[in-house]
C-alpha cells in the first residue's frame, strides 16, 4: 500500500478514530509516530479525554500491521490492554512504537507455521514537554487469513 493510502487509512479508515483527528506523524515498516491533538479531545474539566488517550494507544497497532505485515495473508487482533494515566494531560499527546525487523519477522514466521502468533509491546504516552502522561501494555496476535493445511 503506498503511504499516503496507509497514513489515510489509519487517520480515516475508523471513523470514531477520525473523529479525533488524530495524525500519522512518521510511518514506515516497524515504527509509527503519531499525534492526538487536544483540541478536539478535551473532557469535561479541560483535559484530554481518557478516551482519546487509550484510541491513541491502540491505534499504533494497527499502523505496525498494515506497514510491516502482508494484509492479503494476515490480520491482527488485539487481545488485550492496560492503560495507567499517570497526570492529566493538557497538550497534544505523542505515542510512538517501534517493532524491529528480527521480532517482525519471528511473529510472521510463529504465524506461518502456527497460523496465529501473540506478541506485545508497551507504550508511553508524552506531552508537548516530554512528560509521561498514560502508559500502556497492549497485547496483539497475528492471524493467518487461511491457516496452514486449511
Amino acid at each position: 500500500m503506498h503511504p499516503m493510502d496507509l497514513k489515510f487509512a489509519i487517520e480515516k479508515g475508523i471513523p470514531f478514530a477520525g473523529r479525533t483527528e488524530v495524525k500519522v506523524l512518521e510511518l514506515e515498516p516497524g515504527y509509527v509516530k503519531m499525534m492526538m491533538p487536544l483540541e478536539p479531545n478535551i473532557n469535561h474539566v479541560g483535559t484530554m479525554y481518557a478516551g482519546a488517550l487509550f484510541t491513541l494507544a491502540e491505534l499504533p497497532g494497527g499502523a505496525i500491521f498494515l506497514s510491516t505485515f502482508d494484509a492479503s495473508k494476515f490480520f491482527p487482533l488485539i487481545k488485550g490492554m492496560e492503560i495507567k494515566f499517570l497526570k492529566p494531560a493538557t497538550t497534544d499527546i505523542v505515542v510512538e512504537v517501534r517493532l524491529s525487523p528480527e521480532e517482525a519477522a519471528k511473529i510472521q514466521d510463529e504465524a506461518n507455521t502456527h497460523g496465529k502468533a501473540d506478541y506485545d509491546w508497551d507504550c508511553e504516552l508524552k506531552d508537548a514537554n516530554g512528560q509521561v502522561v498514560a502508559v500502556s501494555s497492549n497485547r496483539y496476535q497475528l492471524r493467518q487469513t487461511k491457516p496452514t493445511g486449511a
